[in-house]
């Protein structure tokens, strides 16, 4: 049996979704709900993935279905496609499975032609309606069908507007339309080099193409891309008589929801235009009038409409976006979906619709994106103000939130201005661990390379602040302290804005206002997360300020403590660097003794600031040349307390320099080199938790020392026991008889692989995935970005490995390691700690493995809490 590519409405229902997408599976249930529905059908998703593979063309057997359909379609509206004296019009619009709101395209009054536009123009009595309507279809499929710009006939819709002293299209006569569809004819012809379609047939096959070829349009790839949707999915067509909003002023349009999508408030809102079709609502063109409006221009159509709008939200059993005409007093409805809503309305209508006794707590958890959550933490722009504003530049959405402030090009200048209290944004090439303390201070961060898993992307999200990363446009003249952006030149003190959640860059200062945690309505969304995950959720945290603000957003724990960046500190890294130039072991130990107190302090703080849970310490992690000086200033000082000539210290900077720093002299390589850094960050890691253990006798301390970047069970053992020697010494001597744990981080894929043998010294597993992903595909996630675009672009990726985790290749090593250490270790823990921990997809994964914890930034811990109830509603765990 031949397969079937299309279905009538009445042949569909909304469990159809995957082949009828969205629109066609709803516009399909409204049918069956017995709703006023302009009859159409349904082209599938599978013709659309068929089109591809047939080389971008719709082959013979589909097209023959197409216009069989059009017949069954005839039959049920009783008019004719094609037909002189009872024409019927279609639209053809898109409807992906996953709602993609304006990202595809849509083509109106499909099937007209001279003839066609004249027998309707006599037989309605309403030329105006008529030559409105084939002007609107020229326009249109020109711009879809044949990407010819709109900004052609916009411009001879302005000029004849002009001439005749207008302001507004609807105040154009049919004589002004009929002339305008006849100078968007002429458009058409010099614009392709042949005369406009009449063929209605040739029109709808021109139409569907367009439809099919939008899913691989950039907007749409894009949004794929933010929004995890596979290109593999397609998108279906929707075939519909068409209904007419541009009658006259018993006519019109609109969109309308069930509630406020910015509020959540229960109560319906929307907008609509008489006498106008879909287009015109949301290209701004008119001024739209409220939905209540209609309460008075058409008051037994409101009342309609309202019972709908209940009916519809019952069914659903969620807020419902919805499309209708009104063609001559008769409604219409064109199409429902859940609605897009803030992260704000999300939650207040999840709690709302548990309390009206319409869904459960486990439904009103998966109703909302985990993603958006990040709009309730951060400083988000002044929605007016943003409306006016225009960017200069996008890149990389590397950490949510909004920023305005004055440049600066120096971490040291961020500090300097920031402690004065005027607001900056930090502009870098590139940011290294040195402009920490710079970070803190700035509003914003704006990097010219590096990805969304960059130095200053990770840190940027830990702190929770602003960053807009690799952004290639900008020409950075270091040197003077300016950068040119968009033709135009931005020096020192010049006021920028930068929107972390969506990339875009604004050359003048936008007002924010501040996040609001403080609805009840949110704690209660974490509550019901909390009752309904397997996982525990942690935070990577440095800080205890870090650490304090992610308990306050309910984390577990600490999964993460990158003791490095507590070297950077002014008061430290003297210290440090002294340790890295010294000759002997004993320099070293005697420079280590300057820092051991400091770190002892920090890690007192971490503990407190958890309250009694776990954090895992990791020990020091990045190859020495990352501490080094780098002006001739902080060398010759360096030289100075060393007691050596600045021509040593330069000669020791540049025996550090490696060719691939990444794969080099790093992680527990540093500890096999120095066992006497390992000592040192054991003894402060020991005393710290002795210490706060005898304050908090009832809390359950039990430190966790993560080594990192092991790939030999040997080397493993010979760190371990200089852990185990350093540590059980100090046990014993304060007779605390405090438990400690000593595991690795799984980031080399040899590590993976012999999980099993790593597993005898390792107490548990801690998957670093922005390393294990690195070192599987075998790129640097700082320079992957000059190229993964074209990646993206040629369907080899859909998403940024570094991102969203790689389940196949990197995620088959964290389930082989899984699987092999607990058969080892059966009491072993196991967690992540890369940046994917606070991916709602990739937290799924983990889920699905038996991670027992994922640890991510402060800010994304509320997200990976309802994304960890959502893999266990979905996976429930036994």
């Amino acid at each position: 049996m031949a397969k079937k590519y299309c279905y009538l409405f009445s042949e569909g229902n909304a469990k159809m979704r995957e082949l009828l997408g969205g629109k066609g599976a709803n516009l399909a249930e409204m049918t069956g709900m017995g709703l006023p529905v302009p009859q159409g059908f349904t082209i599938s998703t599978e013709a659309c993935t068929q089109y591809y593979e047939d080389g971008r063309q719709i082959n013979p057997d589909i097209q023959a279905e197409i216009m069989e359909y059009i017949s069954k379609m005839e039959n049920i509206c009783g008019k004719k496609f094609g037909d002189n004296e009872n024409p019927l019009l279609v639209s053809v619009r898109s409807g992906a499975r996953a709602s993609m709101p304006g990202m595809m395209d849509t083509i109106l009054n499909l099937g007209l032609n001279e003839k066609v536009v004249n027998v309707i123009a006599d037989k309605s009595g309403n030329p105006r309606w008529a030559w409105d309507c084939y002007r609107r279809f020229i326009q249109m499929y020109s711009d879809v069908v044949m990407e010819v710009g709109k900004k052609y006939f916009e411009q001879l819709i302005d000029k004849m507007k002009e001439e005749k002293g207008v302001t507004q299209d609807v105040e154009l006569t049919a004589d002004d339309l009929k002339t305008l569809a006849n100078q968007f004819k002429a458009e058409y012809k010099s614009k392709i080099g042949e005369e406009f379609p009449d063929d209605p047939k040739e029109q709808l096959f021109g139409a569907v193409k367009a439809v099919f070829r939008s899913w691989d349009n950039p907007r749409a790839n894009y949004y794929r891309m933010q929004n995890d949707i596979p290109y593999s999915w397609g998108t279906a067509v929707n075939v519909q008589m068409m209904a007419f909003g541009n009658m006259g002023d018993t006519s019109g349009t609109g969109v309308a929801f069930t509630r406020n999508p910015a509020t959540g408030e229960k109560k319906l809102m929307g907008e609509f235009l008489m006498n106008a079709q879909g287009e015109d609502v949301v290209a701004g063109v008119r001024t739209p009038m409220p939905i209540d409006k209609m309460k008075e221009i058409m008051p037994e159509v409101y009342e309609q409409f309202q019972k709908i709008c209940n009916t519809l939200e019952n069914h659903y059993r969620d807020m419902q976006d919805m499309e209708f005409t009104i063609e001559d007093k008769h409604l219409y409805m064109l199409q429902t979906r859940n609605g897009k809503r803030t992260a704000a309305a999300a939650i207040k209508i999840a709690c709302d619709l548990i309390d009206e006794g319409m869904i459960s707590e486990k439904d009103a958890i998966m109703q909302i994106d985990p993603k958006t959550l990040d709009a309730l933490l951060h400083p988000q722009f002044d929605a007016a103000a943003l409306k006016k504003a225009k960017p200069i530049g996008n890149a990389l959405p590397a950490s949510p939130g909004a920023a305005t402030g004055e440049i600066v090009f120096t971490a040291e200048d961020a500090v300097a201005e920031g402690k004065k209290g005027k607001k900056v944004i930090l502009v870098r090439l590139e940011t290294s661990p040195e402009d920490i303390e710079g970070m803190h201070y700035a509003q914003g961060i704006l990097t010219v390379r590096g990805g969304m898993t960059s130095h200053a992307a990770v840190v940027a999200r830990g702190m929770g602040t602003c960053c807009v990363s690799g952004c290639g446009a900008i020409k950075m003249d270091e040197e003077n302290k300016q950068f040119t952006l968009n033709g135009k030149v931005y020096k020192e003190g010049d006021v920028i804005s930068l929107d972390g959640s969506t990339g875009n860059i604004y050359g003048e200062g936008i007002p924010t206002v501040a996040a609001d945690t403080s609805s009840g309505y949110f704690g209660r969304i974490m509550e019901l997360s909390d009752k309904y995950k397997a996982l525990a959720v942690r935070t990577n945290a440095d800080t205890p300020a870090d650490a304090k603000q992610a308990a306050s957003f309910g984390a577990q724990g600490i999964g993460l403590c990158r003791t490095e960046h507590m070297f950077f500190e002014p008061d430290r890294i003297a210290a440090f660097r002294e340790m890295i130039c010294s000759d002997t072991v004993e320099e070293r130990e005697a420079a280590l003794a300057k820092i051991e107190p400091m770190q002892q302090s920090d890690f007192e703080k971490l503990y407190e600031a958890l309250g009694g849970y776990p954090v895992t310490i990791r020990f020091l992690d990045p190859p020495l040349h990352e501490f080094v000086p780098t002006t001739e200033e902080d060398i010759a000082a360096l030289a100075k307390a060393q007691n050596k000539t600045v021509a040593q210290i330069k000669q020791i900077i540049a025996d550090l320099h490696e060719f691939n720093p990444m794969m080099g002299h790093r992680g527990c390589r540093l500890t096999v080199t120095y066992p006497e850094i390992a000592k040192m960050q054991t003894s402060a890691i020991i005393k710290a938790a002795i210490n706060v253990k005898k304050k908090h006798p009832d809390w359950n301390i039990v430190p966790e020392i993560m080594i990192p970047l092991t790939g030999e069970v040997k080397e493993l053992a010979f760190v371990k026991k200089v852990v185990v020697a350093t540590a059980d010494e100090l046990i014993e001597k304060s007779k605390s008889g405090l438990k400690y744990e000593v595991g690795t981080m799984i980031e080399i894929p040899r590590a993976a692989l012999t999980a099993d043998e790593i597993a005898k010294e390792a107490e548990f597993f801690c998957f670093g995935t922005n390393d294990l992903t690195q070192m599987t595909f075998g790129f640097s996630r700082d320079d992957a970005g000059k190229f993964l675009p074209s990646y993206y672009e040629n369907k080899i990726y859909e998403s940024d490995p570094f991102a969203r985790l790689d389940q196949a290749g990197v995620g088959k090593l964290m389930d082989m390691a899984v699987t092999l250490g607990k058969k080892t270790r059966p009491t072993m823990h196991c967690g992540i700690c890369g940046e994917h921990g606070g991916d709602p997809s990739s937290i799924e994964f983990c889920h699905k493995i038996g991670l027992d914890y994922v640890s991510c930034s402060p800010y994304r811990v509320p997200i990976a809490r309802l994304s960890a109830a959502q893999a266990n509603i979905k996976n429930p765990r036994k």
